[in-house]
């Protein structure tokens, strides 16, 4: 049982991996484009596999690819790097469209997938080759990825200080092809090692769950039942309410904003801003995970829109006009969402959103 349980802990480093095809490529599966702009985004959290994974199927992320960064040595193999002979780290490297999806969206997401407080290597993987690090791009980035782990070591989340460095971008090498989508190609190896490594574990005791599971679309007769009728045109019709004549435009109390079908979160007051648009407009959403960015070729424009991915329901769009950091407008009907005060937030089952109000 014990060999049994090292040989899968050992997964993410496994030697006889070396044997196979090593396709050096760095394309991957694209999806649909909305804009001609991308940008990149280079995080390191440990075993590459368990990183590049989530970002995986968000909307506006063109292509996410493990490799190695950051360090000297050019062209660097797997070998190499797992048994420690480079200055690299284990990494993954994101293109996206920051017309669907901004940095700051993809930083958020970032934290929630390792532990940021462990220094000297990630769970199981020890060694610099598996430290942590935000690789950024521009002072843009810099200056995103420093508030946001400012923010997330004053919320006293975590017994320990945030651990992971920010440090400038300077390369990155695409890893060997059977890294790629390697939750796709062997998932039973894959999850086994999230769990054996602890990854898993530490995750789910860190972060409020976002899940169908947890936030369930009711059916349209029960929606009908639940919503006024302007409600259920707006999210089940794609309707939009009139605007500076709905509830939220104008609301400046503190709290979050949540799905008004499913009940999953969407926005924090924090991110509230006036646009002078007429509708409730934000500069990004709790967690990018929990929404879908179709694109909107519908009114004789190309929008992109913002559903709900757990309640199934339309919000409204968003538009890349908004204020830096992020330079979007989340434009929402008031009549999609159900606002929680800062107050209620504990009691309605909220209460691990508290530090993105604050």
């Amino acid at each position: 049982m014990m060999s049994l349980i090292f040989s899968l802990l050992m997964a993410c480093g496994s030697p006889s991996a070396e044997k196979e095809a090593t396709d050096r490529s760095s394309e991957s599966a694209s999806t649909e484009t909305f804009s001609s702009k991308t940008q990149l985004a280079t995080f390191a959290g440990g075993c590459f596999w368990c990183v590049e994974a989530p970002f995986e199927g968000i909307d506006g992320v063109i292509s996410v690819v493990s490799g190695y960064a950051g360090g000297k040595e050019k062209n660097p193999t797997y070998g190499e790097v797992s048994s420690g002979k480079t200055s690299h780290r284990e990494s993954v490297q994101i293109t996206f469209d920051p017309e669907v999806i901004s940095y700051s969206e993809l930083v958020d997401i970032f934290w929630q997938t390792y532990d940021p407080t462990d220094v000297g290597g990630s769970f199981f993987d020890r060694g610099s080759q598996y430290e942590s690090a935000i690789f950024f791009h521009d002072a843009s980035q810099r200056q995103v990825a420093e508030d946001s782990k400012a923010r997330l070591d004053d919320s006293k989340r975590f017994g320990k200080p945030i651990a992971t460095p920010i440090i400038k971008y300077t390369n990155f090498y695409a890893a060997e092809e059977y890294h790629q989508d390697y939750y796709k190609k062997s998932p039973d190896e894959y999850y086994a090692y999230r769990n054996g490594s602890g990854r898993d574990a530490f995750i789910k005791s860190h972060w409020p769950e976002l899940s169908a599971k947890k936030y369930p679309d009711p059916s349209k007769s029960e929606l009908k039942a639940k919503l006024t009728d302007l409600q259920y045109e707006v999210t089940m019709e794609d309707a939009t309410e009139y605007a500076f004549q709905n509830e939220y435009n104008g609301n400046k109390e503190s709290g979050i904003y949540v799905c008004i079908v499913s009940g999953a979160p969407l926005f924090s007051s924090k991110d509230k801003y006036e646009s002078g648009s007429g509708w409730p407009s934000f500069t990004k959403p709790i967690d990018a995970r929990a929404l879908e960015k179709p694109i909107d070729r519908s009114a004789g424009m190309t929008r992109v829109e913002t559903r709900s991915k757990f309640g199934k329901s339309h919000l409204g769009h968003s538009f890349y006009d908004g204020p830096e950091p992020t330079n979007l407008r989340y434009c929402m009907n008031s009549a999609a969402m159900k606002f929680i005060p800062k107050a209620e937030m504990e009691a309605a089952g909220y209460g691990d959103y508290l530090w993105l109000v604050d």
